[in-house]
């Protein structure tokens, strides 16, 4: 039998349904920040966002509190919660973040992955390949293969952290696998990392990575350079 759902209020003053619903909501205000339909700098109001929705007023407020505890909105004097821009400097130090902490997952799991975990990764990409011309499958197949090898390296801290960074990364929109040929790219250099982990090769698995990643990056940056949208506000201080 299916648990009932409590619909008492909680001591937030809303119940566990209304709780529901904004994850929900929450869930739906990420996607539409990974899909550049929420742009930075896009003010999220309660009332367009409920009546697109087809929900009430409190569970997007209830969303719109936790995308600010994310770090993915802000609010702005009398303008009220808005999509937060990265500067550049911020996505500089994401991406290097996002380079130390897969390089490290790489490395760690090339020592702890079993046989079975590194097939599915095999098998991942190869349904990631399959894919190509689909961006949003491609998308999806890429999140699970990174995410299987995070849970490859056996480290939960590792983990934590790493979601840390790819949550902050949706505010840069679109998949960098929107390009064919970068999707392409990906593809031959996950089905080396595969082959490093699958011969225990730790340093080769964490230099395949970082090759990985810093193409990522330059792709990323050449797609906000094309929507116009490099940050440019704070870079008096890179050289």
């Amino acid at each position: 039998m299916a648990p009932k759902l409590d619909l008492h209020p909680r001591s937030d003053g809303t119940s566990t349904t209304g709780s529901l619903q904004g994850q929900g909501a929450y869930a739906r205000l990420l996607d539409e920040i990974r899909d550049g339909a929420l742009t930075p700098g896009t003010r999220l109001t309660e009332t367009e966002i409920a009546s697109r929705l087809d929900i009430s007023r409190t569970p997007v407020r209830e969303a719109i509190r936790q995308l600010e505890a994310d770090g993915l909105v802000e609010h702005r004097p009398r303008t009220g919660a808005v999509v937060r821009r990265l500067s550049y400097p911020e996505i500089m130090e994401l991406y290097e973040m996002r380079v130390v902490l897969e390089c490290t997952a790489a490395r760690l799991a090339a020592r702890s992955a079993s046989d079975v975990e590194i097939a599915e990764l095999d098998e991942i990409n190869a349904e990631m390949a399959a894919a190509t011309g689909n961006s949003a499958a491609a998308y999806e197949f890429n999140r699970q293969f990174h995410r299987a090898l995070i849970d490859a390296a056996r480290n939960r801290f590792l983990l934590k952290s790493v979601n840390a960074i790819h949550k902050t990364l949706l505010i840069l929109g679109p998949s960098t696998l929107t390009e064919a040929a970068r999707a392409e790219q990906a593809i031959a250099e996950h089905r080396a990392v595969v082959a490093a982990l699958r011969d225990r090769d730790g340093p080769a698995a964490e230099q395949l990575m970082r090759t990985h990643m810093e193409h990522a990056q330059r792709t990323r940056l050449k797609l906000l350079r094309l929507r116009g949208d490099t940050p440019d506000d704070t870079r008096e201080d890179v050289i």
